[in-house]
């Protein structure tokens, strides 16, 4: 007997549609309006180290900004690709010289000195929980429960996160469900529990309404 293969990717999402579009009305009308569901999983140069490295040089600029910054920052290595013995070798200059501010250098080398120290085994967090990756990256200076989300759905691909503390999900549930005001975080979490195990998938949904100007919250 040949050995059961596995789902693809493809096949999840379309098995979170298929369960999303059960859970209720609401749901099922953003499945049939803007699915199929289609969550990229990013493999960037310098794998687990380049995606938090990425994370932590977007945060709080622009979009141009914050490539021209990565950009730079991606010169300063061989291939374009970061590695974290790579930015603990580099002298402060050099990271300030492509543009990051003295608090992103720090968190920068912060997340290098924890992986080349052994705190923090990038290797092994997609052995990990949900829980457990948020736990272990937040111990790293300018890396919140925000940006360690972000890693689990778009690099490592879990299909079950719910981040109730993103306001692109907050604001399209309430416009989804024509909300008169905008759910709180922990109003949220309760309010997502119908969309286990595919909370990723409702996420989506949810900053897609955000996004869609023939929904209206109220």
């Amino acid at each position: 007997m040949a050995p059961s293969r596995s789902p693809s990717r493809k096949e999840r999402l379309a098995e979170a549609d298929a369960a999303l579009a059960g859970a209720d009305p609401v749901m099922a009308r953003l499945v049939e309006g803007m699915g199929p569901c289609a969550i990229p999983v990013r493999r960037l140069p310098g794998g687990h180290f380049g995606a938090l490295a990425r994370s932590i040089l977007y945060q709080q600029l622009a979009g141009k900004a914050a490539f021209a910054i990565h950009g730079r920052f991606a010169a300063l290595f061989e291939e374009g690709t970061p590695t974290a013995q790579a930015v603990a070798a580099l002298p402060d200059t050099a990271l300030r010289s492509a543009g990051l501010s003295g608090s992103k250098a720090a968190s920068i080398r912060d997340l290098a000195e924890r992986v080349v120290d052994g705190r923090l085994r990038l290797d092994d967090l997609p052995r990990r929980s949900d829980e457990q990756v948020v736990d272990r990256l937040v111990a790293v200076r300018g890396i919140g429960r925000w940006t360690a989300e972000m890693f689990l759905i778009f690099t490592l691909g879990r299909l079950d996160v719910w981040p109730v503390g993103d306001y692109g999900v907050r604001s399209g549930f309430a416009r989804a469900n024509r909300l008169p005001e905008t759910p709180k975080p922990k109003d949220l979490m309760v309010l997502g529990e119908p969309y286990r195990p595919w909370r990723t998938a409702a996420a989506w949904y949810c900053w897609r309404a955000a996004e869609d100007k023939g929904l209206s919250a109220g």
